[in-house]
């Protein structure tokens, strides 16, 4: 109760503070913010220094720092590790956010009445990683620290983490820990809670067509010259087949596949598809032929443009041929995917399907490999008794259609499950313009880790 009183007592300053954050545009994308991330990682140590952290260092990198903290209160107790990442996805376009994506507002919606905080960010990652600092905050103030804490806060998670694994592999002893927190996935709903047991992997492409040695008159040479704009467009869509199913060849060959009994277990989520089409503005739902749309998003693998780009896009007409054409493409992966090989099959693939009146480049960027946690161990536990306990429900496992490659990387490195206690809502338009977290789930979310550590120390010793 101590700890809940000052939380209530500070909530304006929690929040406050979570704007704050929100302020620095922290893009680790794109270098123009590189001064700007620096700046992140400096507001998290101070942050966790002022929360009551022994110790609390910027830990560099060959890219963004890490910020390391910890308060060991007693050896012989459990250690939680935190991780989150302070870095953020670039905001573009701009001009369809409603409100700078650097300017944090609070605004009603249908979903969040009490309010949502919009910015970039606010989400994904920063509102949810710092409810753990706030959280251990409370608890420092309240003298009601039950398990020793350590954070692992990265700034380059929205680039692929490159330089996570070099740090985790060094510093084993240092991040040794009995359970690892991440909040950075989502729940089904406010009415629903749930914890993630799973992700998908990933591998991102990028992909150049070339034709001819310069752009080209499209009346003078349209016609007799190969247009890499409509090769590449044809190349991308003989990647799937009529069922949606990606032909690229030995794709599936790895992907593990659902028993029934696990399918039928996956789809007792609550899920309206009709509610579902209509947030989304769509008529129908487009995907893999023979499996629901949760399966769609939780167990099947994907390939999809998310970019893609050539010729002339400026105002009005310009008859031209163009010289390239270029895309990105990513691929989602499923247990037991390698993205490193599906990474290989895709390049031999795309390469193969390309006729001899162009000249083809395939660069891999990053990926990551997909991750089943257990719904069984301590741990798990210990977050579900902490979610029923703030909730008044049970939280339901579920499967999410995101990747989080340092999943795979802590189980293997650190040996250790984490648990994936996500407190956003899918509607929350991560990565996307507008992106909100609400300020329901950011105070419900302080407390419920707060009581994960009661639940934890306590189903630890027994």
């Amino acid at each position: 109760m101590a700890v809940n009183d000052f939380i209530r007592d500070h909530k304006d300053r929690f929040l406050n503070e979570l704007l704050d954050l929100l302020r620095i545009p922290s893009v680790s994308a794109d270098p123009k913010f590189k001064e700007d991330v620096f700046a992140a990682a400096d507001f998290v140590k101070e942050s966790l220094v002022k929360a009551g952290a022994d110790v609390a260092e910027i830990c560099p990198t060959a890219g963004y720092p890490i910020v390391y903290g910890e308060k060991i209160i007693d050896t012989d107790l459990p250690t939680v590790l935190v991780y989150g990442h302070y870095d953020v996805q670039p905001a573009d376009p701009y001009e369809l956010w409603d409100s700078p994506p650097f300017e944090p507002v609070i605004k009603k919606t249908d979903v969040h009445p009490e309010g949502a905080i919009f910015a970039r960010g606010s989400a994904d990652d920063k509102g949810q990683f710092y409810m753990y600092v706030k959280a251990f905050e409370a608890m420092m103030a309240s003298g009601d620290l039950p398990c020793n804490i350590k954070f692992m806060i990265e700034g380059e998670e929205e680039v692929g983490s490159d330089n996570l694994d070099k740090f985790v592999m060094a510093n084993k002893e240092k991040l040794k820990a009995d359970v690892i927190l991440i909040s950075d996935t989502h729940m089904i709903s406010m009415q629903d809670p749930s914890i993630t047991v799973g992700l998908r992997g990933m591998a991102y492409m990028e992909v150049e067509v070339t034709g001819s040695n310069r752009d080209l008159h499209s009346g003078t040479y349209g016609g007799a010259v190969a247009n890499p704009i409509n090769v590449l467009c044809d190349m991308i869509a003989s990647m799937k087949d009529e069922n949606d199913h990606i032909t690229i060849p030995g794709f599936y060959d790895k992907v593990q596949e659902l028993s029934a009994a696990q399918r039928d277990r996956l789809n007792l989520a609550p899920f309206d598809l009709n509610e579902y089409q209509a947030k989304l503005d769509i008529d129908k739902v487009h995907g893999e032929k023979g499996y629901t749309t949760i399966e769609r998003v939780g167990i099947r693998p994907t390939l999809d443009v998310n970019g893609i780009w050539g010729g002339y896009i400026g105002e009005g007409a310009k008859t031209v041929l163009p010289s390239k054409a270029n895309a990105k493409i990513s691929m989602r992966l499923v247990p037991d995917q390698d993205w490193r090989e599906i990474a290989e099959l895709f390049e031999n693939h795309f390469k193969s399907i390309a006729p001899k009146s162009v000249r083809v480049k395939v660069k891999a960027h990053h990926g990551g490999a997909p991750a089943v946690v257990s719904d069984s161990s301590v741990g798990y536990q210990a977050a579900e008794a902490a979610m029923e306990e703030t909730f008044g429900k049970r939280p339901i496992p579920t499967r999410e259609g995101g990747s989080i490659p340092i999943v795979a990387l802590f189980q293997k490195e650190l040996g250790s499950d984490p648990i994936l206690f996500g407190f956003g809502l899918d509607t929350d338009a991560l990565h996307s313009p507008n992106e909100h977290y609400g300020v329901k789930n950011y105070f419900i979310g302080i407390e419920t880790i707060a009581a994960f550590f009661r639940q934890f120390r306590k189903l630890s010793q027994k």
